[in-house]
């Protein structure tokens, strides 16, 4: 059976993977084709509250080494916003601080001068627009021409301890929707000419993968896929995932793109 995963943890060997601990985290790094995976196991983001930030300036510091030094960039929150599990990316956008237009007179009367540029979109989802997201994308980055784009998406793991308890950083792009079956084109530094990092937290189990691993099977039990519709297995507490984490996501973005504002100015901002 293919099990279903967004994971470079979940679908290397451990010889590939280097581990080392930073403030209460598991940090894996794995090179892999030219591309470069960062997965941090975190405590259950539904259960603890990263009061000192620290988890934040983790993910901050992660995502600014895999980015250019220096231009504009295109942050994108993929995903359905409608769809709890999926809201992740959306959700994620509307907290990050758009500064491309914050300049000249605006900066200096608002105090904002210096910031990098950052421009921010939700494109949607093909069911809801009529438009693949990387279609949407190329067309914004062919207009603005960021030095690099930031995508965020929830994802698929593997294993049900996962969710909402790893985030996952990498130079190698993403197929929005692959860990679920419903894999659409790819977004990465080949379809848009410029480079993508891409952040997600998992949020979804498929149903199939995990009968297999609650069974020892090779194949999921017939009941597990009735009139042979794939579903999808969620925690509980997904609400809280997803806004703990949007938030998470977001300021992490904040933070690695401009970390001359505090946390408590990106609040206040956004």
């Amino acid at each position: 059976m293919n099990f279903r995963t967004d994971l470079a943890l979940e679908n290397t060997q451990p010889a590939q993977q280097k581990h080392r601990e930073q403030d209460g985290c598991v940090v894996t790094s794995i090179e892999q084709d030219g591309k470069t995976y960062i997965t941090l196991e975190v405590k259950a983001i539904s259960d603890n509250i990263d009061s000192n930030d620290s988890l934040l300036k983790l993910v901050s510091e992660e995502l600014a080494r895999l980015l250019p030094k220096e231009g504009p960039v295109l942050a994108a929150g993929l995903g359905n916003r409608a769809v709890t599990p999926d809201a992740l990316g959306p959700l994620t956008a509307e907290r990050v601080l758009a500064t491309r237009y914050i300049k000249g007179e605006l900066a200096r009367v608002t105090g904002l001068e210096g910031l990098r540029p950052v421009a921010v979109v939700s494109p949607g989802v093909l069911g809801t627009t009529g438009m693949e997201a990387v279609e949407v994308l190329k067309a914004i980055v062919s207009q603005i021409k960021p030095a690099a784009v930031v995508a965020v998406d929830a994802l698929a793991a593997r294993s049900p301890e996962r969710l909402g308890c790893t985030v996952q950083i990498s130079s190698g792009g993403i197929s929005p929707g692959e860990g679920v079956g419903n894999c659409r084109p790819r977004i990465d530094g080949e379809t848009l000419g410029v480079p993508v990092v891409s952040m997600g937290i998992p949020t979804v189990v498929d149903a199939a993968t995990l009968a297999c691993d609650l069974t020892g099977r090779n194949r999921a039990p017939a009941k597990v896929s009735p009139r042979g519709a794939s579903m999808m297995v969620t925690p509980r507490e997904i609400d809280l995932i997803i806004n703990r984490g949007a938030r998470l996501m977001g300021m992490g973005i904040n933070r690695a793109l401009n970390p001359s504002l505090s946390v408590e100015e990106f609040d206040q901002l956004t």
